[in-house]
């Protein structure tokens, strides 16, 4: 007997997206460390952890949520001076 895989047809605001950001040889860690506790409300210690996370491993993911509230995050951070992108979140 065949298995059935139930499948869920999702509408594209319950795809889950992550805000990325990326490693640069420009802007210091205290201040990326600072950027994520001012806009997204991190404690001083998630942001240092995040902030290590982008300079040891070249990224970290900082956000998920719907795809219009990722784009958002990103362009702030552009606005911030930093290098972050949107992406498909793991499932």
């Amino acid at each position: 007997m065949a298995e059935r895989l139930d499948e869920q047809t999702l509408h594209a605001s319950q795809v889950p997206w992550s805000t990325v950001i990326w490693n640069d040889p420009v802007n210091l860690m205290s201040y990326v460390s600072w950027v994520f506790r001012r806009h997204f409300g991190m404690t001083r210690q998630d942001a240092e952890r995040a902030m290590l996370a982008v300079h040891h491993d070249g990224r970290a993911t900082v956000a998920e949520g719907n795809r219009e509230a990722m784009e958002r995050h990103v362009e702030a951070m552009h606005e911030y001076g930093l290098w972050a992108t949107v992406e498909k979140a793991p499932r």
